[in-house]
Protein backbone atom coordinates (compact mmCIF):
# COMPACT_ATOMS: atom_id res chain seq x y z
CA UNK A 1 0.00 0.00 0.00
CA UNK A 2 2.67 2.64 0.91
CA UNK A 3 4.85 1.38 -1.58
CA UNK A 4 3.55 4.99 -3.53
CA UNK A 5 1.07 6.16 -1.25
CA UNK A 6 4.14 6.58 1.45
CA UNK A 7 4.93 9.62 -0.76
CA UNK A 8 1.88 11.25 -0.36
CA UNK A 9 0.73 12.76 2.76
CA UNK A 10 4.69 12.70 3.07
CA UNK A 11 5.24 12.46 7.11
CA UNK A 12 7.69 14.30 8.76
CA UNK A 13 7.76 14.18 12.64
CA UNK A 14 9.34 16.69 13.87
CA UNK A 15 11.20 17.92 17.69
CA UNK A 16 7.76 18.85 19.03
CA UNK A 17 5.36 15.81 18.49
CA UNK A 18 3.93 17.06 15.26
CA UNK A 19 3.84 15.93 11.84
CA UNK A 20 4.66 18.56 8.79
CA UNK A 21 2.91 18.00 5.81
CA UNK A 22 3.52 19.47 2.84
CA UNK A 23 3.39 22.62 4.73
CA UNK A 24 0.65 22.21 7.23
CA UNK A 25 1.42 21.77 10.54
CA UNK A 26 -1.42 19.58 13.01
CA UNK A 27 -1.05 18.16 16.51
CA UNK A 28 -0.43 15.20 17.50
CA UNK A 29 -0.26 15.69 21.38
CA UNK A 30 -0.61 12.26 23.22
CA UNK A 31 -4.17 12.47 22.23
CA UNK A 32 -5.86 8.97 22.68
CA UNK A 33 -8.60 7.26 19.96
CA UNK A 34 -11.23 7.22 23.09
CA UNK A 35 -10.13 11.48 23.27
CA UNK A 36 -10.15 11.92 19.55
CA UNK A 37 -13.96 10.25 18.88
CA UNK A 38 -15.44 11.35 22.57
CA UNK A 39 -15.94 7.67 23.08
CA UNK A 40 -16.57 8.38 26.96
CA UNK A 41 -19.10 9.74 26.22
CA UNK A 42 -21.02 7.21 25.06
CA UNK A 43 -24.08 5.66 27.18
CA UNK A 44 -24.10 2.45 25.37
CA UNK A 45 -27.87 2.72 24.88
CA UNK A 46 -27.57 0.85 21.58
CA UNK A 47 -29.67 3.22 19.69
CA UNK A 48 -26.80 3.30 16.82
CA UNK A 49 -26.62 -0.33 16.22
CA UNK A 50 -30.53 -0.05 16.34
CA UNK A 51 -30.92 2.21 13.72
CA UNK A 52 -27.99 0.82 11.05
CA UNK A 53 -29.34 -0.24 7.96
CA UNK A 54 -26.78 -2.46 7.43
CA UNK A 55 -27.18 -4.50 9.89
CA UNK A 56 -30.20 -6.16 7.92
CA UNK A 57 -27.49 -7.79 5.99
CA UNK A 58 -24.01 -7.57 7.82
CA UNK A 59 -22.70 -8.43 11.28
CA UNK A 60 -21.60 -5.16 11.59
CA UNK A 61 -22.22 -3.56 15.18
CA UNK A 62 -21.61 -0.29 15.49
CA UNK A 63 -22.19 -0.46 19.67
CA UNK A 64 -19.95 -2.93 20.14
CA UNK A 65 -17.11 -1.30 18.11
CA UNK A 66 -17.61 2.00 20.35
CA UNK A 67 -17.04 0.25 23.64
CA UNK A 68 -13.98 -2.32 22.50
CA UNK A 69 -12.19 0.90 21.00
CA UNK A 70 -11.89 2.95 24.56
CA UNK A 71 -9.23 -0.10 25.29
CA UNK A 72 -6.25 0.89 23.21
CA UNK A 73 -4.59 -2.18 23.19
CA UNK A 74 -7.53 -4.08 21.50
CA UNK A 75 -7.71 -1.00 18.35
CA UNK A 76 -5.15 -3.61 16.01
CA UNK A 77 -7.24 -6.14 16.84
CA UNK A 78 -10.69 -4.19 16.00
CA UNK A 79 -9.02 -2.82 12.37
CA UNK A 80 -8.55 -6.18 11.28
CA UNK A 81 -12.25 -6.96 11.47
CA UNK A 82 -14.38 -6.96 8.12
CA UNK A 83 -17.09 -5.24 9.62
CA UNK A 84 -15.84 -2.20 9.87
CA UNK A 85 -15.63 -1.73 5.77
CA UNK A 86 -19.16 -2.51 6.03
CA UNK A 87 -20.30 0.93 6.93
CA UNK A 88 -21.69 2.87 4.62
CA UNK A 89 -21.24 6.32 6.36
CA UNK A 90 -24.80 7.15 6.28
CA UNK A 91 -24.75 8.87 9.83
CA UNK A 92 -27.98 7.28 10.94
CA UNK A 93 -25.90 6.38 14.26
CA UNK A 94 -25.77 10.33 14.54
CA UNK A 95 -28.70 11.03 13.92
CA UNK A 96 -30.10 8.25 16.75
CA UNK A 97 -27.42 9.44 18.81
CA UNK A 98 -29.35 10.79 22.25
CA UNK A 99 -25.39 12.15 23.32
CA UNK A 100 -24.87 13.66 19.89
CA UNK A 101 -21.83 11.27 19.02
CA UNK A 102 -20.96 10.00 15.28
CA UNK A 103 -20.32 6.49 16.02
CA UNK A 104 -19.60 5.75 12.46
CA UNK A 105 -16.57 8.08 12.82
CA UNK A 106 -15.16 5.05 14.96
CA UNK A 107 -15.14 2.82 12.24
CA UNK A 108 -13.43 5.30 10.18
CA UNK A 109 -10.82 5.83 12.43
CA UNK A 110 -10.37 1.78 12.49
CA UNK A 111 -10.30 1.99 8.87
CA UNK A 112 -7.20 4.77 8.79
CA UNK A 113 -5.32 2.94 10.99
CA UNK A 114 -5.15 -0.30 8.34
CA UNK A 115 -4.55 2.45 5.57
CA UNK A 116 -1.66 3.05 7.59
CA UNK A 117 -0.18 -0.26 8.03
CA UNK A 118 -0.60 -0.37 4.32
CA UNK A 119 -3.06 -3.59 4.62
CA UNK A 120 -6.13 -2.49 2.25
CA UNK A 121 -7.84 -4.38 -0.98
CA UNK A 122 -6.10 -3.66 -4.34
CA UNK A 123 -9.72 -1.40 -5.04
CA UNK A 124 -9.22 1.16 -2.17
CA UNK A 125 -4.93 1.63 -2.76
CA UNK A 126 -5.91 2.45 -6.47
CA UNK A 127 -8.76 4.94 -6.03
CA UNK A 128 -6.53 6.33 -3.22
CA UNK A 129 -3.13 6.77 -5.42
CA UNK A 130 -5.72 8.10 -8.44
CA UNK A 131 -7.03 10.94 -6.05
CA UNK A 132 -3.53 11.82 -5.37
CA UNK A 133 -2.19 11.49 -9.25
CA UNK A 134 -5.17 12.56 -11.05
CA UNK A 135 -7.58 14.21 -8.52
CA UNK A 136 -10.18 11.37 -8.74
CA UNK A 137 -10.86 8.07 -7.23
CA UNK A 138 -11.78 6.47 -10.74
CA UNK A 139 -8.36 6.25 -12.35
CA UNK A 140 -9.34 8.69 -15.03
CA UNK A 141 -6.76 11.37 -16.15
CA UNK A 142 -7.13 14.16 -14.66
CA UNK A 143 -6.92 16.00 -18.27
CA UNK A 144 -10.55 14.18 -19.46
CA UNK A 145 -12.41 15.84 -16.43
CA UNK A 146 -13.84 18.04 -18.36
CA UNK A 147 -14.54 16.21 -21.51
CA UNK A 148 -18.39 16.06 -20.66
CA UNK A 149 -18.35 19.72 -21.85
CA UNK A 150 -17.76 18.79 -25.76
CA UNK A 151 -20.78 21.14 -28.00
CA UNK A 152 -21.91 22.97 -24.45
CA UNK A 153 -22.08 26.77 -24.25
CA UNK A 154 -20.34 26.50 -20.70
CA UNK A 155 -19.24 29.64 -18.37
CA UNK A 156 -16.14 28.97 -16.76
CA UNK A 157 -15.12 31.10 -13.94
CA UNK A 158 -12.26 32.66 -13.51
CA UNK A 159 -10.41 33.39 -10.02
CA UNK A 160 -11.18 37.10 -9.16
CA UNK A 161 -14.19 37.96 -11.69
CA UNK A 162 -16.90 38.21 -9.82
CA UNK A 163 -20.07 35.30 -10.16
CA UNK A 164 -23.16 34.48 -8.24
CA UNK A 165 -23.08 30.84 -8.08
CA UNK A 166 -19.49 29.05 -8.59
CA UNK A 167 -20.50 25.79 -9.92
CA UNK A 168 -18.95 22.54 -8.62
CA UNK A 169 -18.79 18.82 -10.28
CA UNK A 170 -18.06 15.52 -8.50
CA UNK A 171 -16.06 13.41 -9.89
CA UNK A 172 -18.45 10.78 -10.46
CA UNK A 173 -20.39 13.06 -12.57
CA UNK A 174 -17.77 14.41 -14.23
CA UNK A 175 -16.09 10.62 -15.49
CA UNK A 176 -19.17 8.23 -15.16
CA UNK A 177 -21.28 8.75 -18.39
CA UNK A 178 -24.27 7.27 -16.87
CA UNK A 179 -24.43 10.45 -14.81
CA UNK A 180 -23.01 13.34 -16.85
CA UNK A 181 -26.31 14.16 -17.77
CA UNK A 182 -26.82 15.62 -14.24
CA UNK A 183 -24.43 18.23 -15.49
CA UNK A 184 -24.93 18.96 -19.16
CA UNK A 185 -29.16 19.05 -18.18
CA UNK A 186 -28.21 21.98 -15.59
CA UNK A 187 -26.04 23.59 -18.03
CA UNK A 188 -28.68 24.04 -20.50
CA UNK A 189 -31.03 25.36 -17.90
CA UNK A 190 -29.02 27.44 -16.78
CA UNK A 191 -27.96 29.34 -20.26
CA UNK A 192 -31.96 29.03 -20.13
CA UNK A 193 -32.66 31.07 -17.52
CA UNK A 194 -29.91 33.13 -17.31
CA UNK A 195 -28.72 32.54 -14.09
CA UNK A 196 -25.08 34.09 -12.90
CA UNK A 197 -22.74 30.97 -12.90
CA UNK A 198 -19.73 29.95 -13.56
CA UNK A 199 -18.07 25.88 -13.75
CA UNK A 200 -14.73 25.91 -12.33
CA UNK A 201 -12.15 24.71 -14.93
CA UNK A 202 -9.51 22.21 -15.38
CA UNK A 203 -8.04 22.88 -11.65
CA UNK A 204 -11.21 21.09 -9.98
CA UNK A 205 -10.12 18.19 -8.02
CA UNK A 206 -11.70 15.87 -5.39
CA UNK A 207 -13.32 17.03 -2.32
CA UNK A 208 -12.29 14.01 -0.60
CA UNK A 209 -15.55 13.05 0.56
CA UNK A 210 -14.58 9.16 -0.40
CA UNK A 211 -11.31 9.93 0.68
CA UNK A 212 -11.71 10.47 3.88
CA UNK A 213 -14.80 7.32 3.88
CA UNK A 214 -11.72 5.14 3.53
CA UNK A 215 -9.54 5.80 5.94
CA UNK A 216 -6.55 8.23 4.63
CA UNK A 217 -6.92 11.00 7.01
CA UNK A 218 -3.62 12.68 6.10
CA UNK A 219 -4.39 13.31 2.27
CA UNK A 220 -8.12 13.75 3.11
CA UNK A 221 -6.57 16.92 5.13
CA UNK A 222 -4.52 17.96 2.16
CA UNK A 223 -7.30 18.24 0.03
CA UNK A 224 -9.01 20.23 2.22
CA UNK A 225 -5.76 22.57 2.72
CA UNK A 226 -5.32 23.04 -1.42
CA UNK A 227 -9.02 23.27 -1.88
CA UNK A 228 -10.29 26.12 0.33
CA UNK A 229 -7.22 27.75 -1.04
CA UNK A 230 -7.96 27.39 -4.46
CA UNK A 231 -11.89 27.59 -3.80
CA UNK A 232 -11.26 31.14 -1.94
CA UNK A 233 -9.84 32.79 -4.82
CA UNK A 234 -13.02 32.90 -6.52
CA UNK A 235 -15.39 35.84 -5.58
CA UNK A 236 -18.51 33.46 -5.38
CA UNK A 237 -21.33 34.30 -3.56
CA UNK A 238 -21.69 30.42 -2.93
CA UNK A 239 -20.47 27.27 -3.80
CA UNK A 240 -23.22 25.27 -5.81
CA UNK A 241 -22.36 21.34 -5.58
CA UNK A 242 -23.94 18.85 -7.99
CA UNK A 243 -22.95 15.68 -5.50
CA UNK A 244 -24.42 15.69 -2.32
CA UNK A 245 -20.76 14.06 -0.91
CA UNK A 246 -19.46 17.23 -2.12
CA UNK A 247 -22.14 19.41 -0.55
CA UNK A 248 -22.19 17.59 3.09
CA UNK A 249 -17.79 17.79 2.58
CA UNK A 250 -17.36 20.99 2.11
CA UNK A 251 -20.39 21.91 4.25
CA UNK A 252 -19.00 20.25 7.48
CA UNK A 253 -15.56 19.72 7.03
CA UNK A 254 -13.91 22.80 5.61
CA UNK A 255 -14.02 25.21 8.11
CA UNK A 256 -11.51 27.70 6.09
CA UNK A 257 -14.11 28.13 3.37
CA UNK A 258 -15.11 31.94 2.83
CA UNK A 259 -18.48 31.25 0.73
CA UNK A 260 -21.15 28.84 2.22
CA UNK A 261 -21.69 25.66 -0.17
CA UNK A 262 -25.49 24.43 -1.02
CA UNK A 263 -26.72 21.27 -3.53
CA UNK A 264 -27.94 22.24 -6.60
CA UNK A 265 -31.54 21.32 -6.06
CA UNK A 266 -31.24 24.18 -3.07
CA UNK A 267 -31.03 26.69 -6.44
CA UNK A 268 -33.30 24.99 -8.85
CA UNK A 269 -35.85 25.66 -5.86
CA UNK A 270 -35.32 29.10 -5.81
CA UNK A 271 -35.61 29.48 -9.56
CA UNK A 272 -38.90 27.96 -9.71
CA UNK A 273 -40.27 30.34 -6.82
CA UNK A 274 -39.07 32.89 -8.64
CA UNK A 275 -40.57 31.50 -12.26
CA UNK A 276 -37.38 32.39 -14.10
CA UNK A 277 -37.47 28.63 -15.04
CA UNK A 278 -40.58 26.49 -16.12
CA UNK A 279 -41.00 23.01 -17.57
CA UNK A 280 -42.46 22.41 -20.68
CA UNK A 281 -44.20 19.68 -20.67
CA UNK A 282 -45.47 17.50 -18.06
CA UNK A 283 -44.54 13.50 -16.70
CA UNK A 284 -48.48 11.61 -15.91
CA UNK A 285 -46.27 8.73 -13.72
CA UNK A 286 -46.08 7.94 -10.30
CA UNK A 287 -42.71 8.93 -8.59
CA UNK A 288 -41.14 8.30 -5.24
CA UNK A 289 -38.24 10.17 -4.16
CA UNK A 290 -35.33 8.68 -2.47
CA UNK A 291 -33.87 10.79 0.19
CA UNK A 292 -29.88 10.04 -0.56
CA UNK A 293 -28.11 9.82 2.91
CA UNK A 294 -25.26 12.81 2.38
CA UNK A 295 -28.12 15.24 0.95
CA UNK A 296 -30.39 14.29 3.48
CA UNK A 297 -29.60 13.22 6.93
CA UNK A 298 -26.04 15.00 6.82
CA UNK A 299 -27.33 17.74 4.59
CA UNK A 300 -30.60 18.86 6.04
CA UNK A 301 -32.43 19.04 2.58
CA UNK A 302 -35.61 16.61 2.19
CA UNK A 303 -38.24 19.63 0.84
CA UNK A 304 -36.27 21.29 -2.26
CA UNK A 305 -36.05 18.10 -4.31
CA UNK A 306 -39.88 17.27 -3.32
CA UNK A 307 -40.57 20.47 -4.84
CA UNK A 308 -38.72 20.33 -7.81
CA UNK A 309 -40.83 17.11 -8.55
CA UNK A 310 -44.00 18.71 -7.49
CA UNK A 311 -44.00 21.20 -9.70
CA UNK A 312 -43.90 18.86 -12.84
CA UNK A 313 -47.22 18.65 -14.14
CA UNK A 314 -48.97 15.57 -13.79
CA UNK A 315 -46.37 13.34 -11.53
CA UNK A 316 -48.10 11.79 -8.60
CA UNK A 317 -45.00 12.31 -5.92
CA UNK A 318 -45.28 9.40 -3.76
CA UNK A 319 -43.36 8.49 0.12
CA UNK A 320 -41.64 5.56 1.27
CA UNK A 321 -42.71 4.14 4.48
CA UNK A 322 -38.56 4.76 5.44
CA UNK A 323 -38.21 8.08 3.90
CA UNK A 324 -36.29 11.43 5.01
CA UNK A 325 -34.26 11.18 8.21
CA UNK A 326 -35.52 7.77 8.28
CA UNK A 327 -34.46 7.05 5.09
CA UNK A 328 -33.06 3.49 3.58
CA UNK A 329 -29.16 3.69 2.89
CA UNK A 330 -28.82 2.67 -0.21
CA UNK A 331 -25.06 1.02 0.61
CA UNK A 332 -23.21 3.45 -2.35
CA UNK A 333 -20.92 6.05 0.28
CA UNK A 334 -18.69 5.55 2.93
CA UNK A 335 -16.43 4.12 -0.20
CA UNK A 336 -18.21 1.27 -0.51
CA UNK A 337 -18.27 2.01 -4.22
CA UNK A 338 -14.61 -0.31 -3.62
CA UNK A 339 -14.97 -2.19 -1.04
CA UNK A 340 -17.47 -5.14 -1.92
CA UNK A 341 -19.23 -6.87 1.24
CA UNK A 342 -19.22 -10.24 1.83
CA UNK A 343 -22.49 -10.54 2.96
CA UNK A 344 -24.90 -12.71 0.45
CA UNK A 345 -27.79 -11.47 1.60
CA UNK A 346 -29.78 -9.07 -0.20
CA UNK A 347 -28.72 -5.41 -0.79
CA UNK A 348 -30.18 -2.64 0.50
CA UNK A 349 -30.60 -1.17 -2.84
CA UNK A 350 -32.40 -4.23 -3.75
CA UNK A 351 -34.52 -3.52 -1.25
CA UNK A 352 -35.84 -0.05 -2.21
CA UNK A 353 -36.78 -1.28 -5.46
CA UNK A 354 -38.77 -3.45 -4.21
CA UNK A 355 -40.55 -1.07 -1.59
CA UNK A 356 -41.10 1.32 -4.77
CA UNK A 357 -42.59 -1.38 -7.05
CA UNK A 358 -45.07 -1.84 -3.68
CA UNK A 359 -45.66 1.76 -3.94
CA UNK A 360 -46.74 1.32 -8.02
CA UNK A 361 -43.93 3.71 -8.19
CA UNK A 362 -43.14 3.97 -12.07
CA UNK A 363 -40.23 6.43 -11.21
CA UNK A 364 -37.53 6.30 -8.76
CA UNK A 365 -36.18 9.92 -8.35
CA UNK A 366 -32.75 10.93 -6.75
CA UNK A 367 -30.43 13.10 -6.22
CA UNK A 368 -26.79 12.02 -5.75
CA UNK A 369 -25.17 10.09 -9.12
CA UNK A 370 -24.06 7.28 -6.58
CA UNK A 371 -27.70 6.01 -5.75
CA UNK A 372 -28.39 6.47 -9.32
CA UNK A 373 -25.89 3.95 -9.73
CA UNK A 374 -26.54 1.29 -6.68
CA UNK A 375 -30.49 1.96 -7.41
CA UNK A 376 -30.29 1.06 -11.00
CA UNK A 377 -27.92 -2.02 -10.71
CA UNK A 378 -30.88 -3.45 -8.15
CA UNK A 379 -33.22 -2.51 -10.01
CA UNK A 380 -31.47 -4.50 -13.43
CA UNK A 381 -30.41 -7.15 -10.81
CA UNK A 382 -34.11 -7.78 -10.12
CA UNK A 383 -35.30 -7.53 -13.61
CA UNK A 384 -37.97 -4.77 -13.55
CA UNK A 385 -36.32 -2.27 -15.94
CA UNK A 386 -39.21 -3.18 -18.53
CA UNK A 387 -41.15 -1.94 -15.27
CA UNK A 388 -39.58 0.73 -13.82
CA UNK A 389 -36.88 3.40 -14.14
CA UNK A 390 -34.68 5.24 -11.70
CA UNK A 391 -33.45 8.69 -12.71
CA UNK A 392 -31.69 11.54 -10.97
CA UNK A 393 -33.82 14.43 -10.48
CA UNK A 394 -32.20 16.64 -13.01
CA UNK A 395 -32.36 14.10 -15.71
CA UNK A 396 -35.95 14.26 -15.86
CA UNK A 397 -36.01 18.16 -15.44
CA UNK A 398 -33.77 18.43 -18.46
CA UNK A 399 -36.00 16.68 -20.87
CA UNK A 400 -38.87 18.87 -19.78
CA UNK A 401 -37.02 21.90 -20.29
Amino acid sequence: MRQRLSDFPQRLKDEDNTFVMRGMTMSTENQTFAEKFDLLGCIQCGRCTGGCPVTERTNLNVRRFVYDACNEAMLDELAKQAEIWDCTACHTCAVRCPKGLKPLEVLLGLRTRIVDSGKVEATVRNALESVFLEGNPWEKAKATRYDWMEGLEVKIARPGVAVENLFYVCCTIAYDPRVQVIAKNLVRLLNKAGVDYGFIGEDESCCGSEVLSLGEELLFEEIVENNTGFLNEFKAGRIVALSPHCFTTFRSRYPGLNKPAIHYTRLLAELLGQGKITWQGGLSKKVVFHDPCYLGKQGGVFDEPRRLLKGIEGVELLEFDRARERSLCCEGGGGKMWVESTSKKQRLAETRIKDARELGAAVVAVACPFCVLTLEDAMKALGLEEEMRVAEIMELLGELA
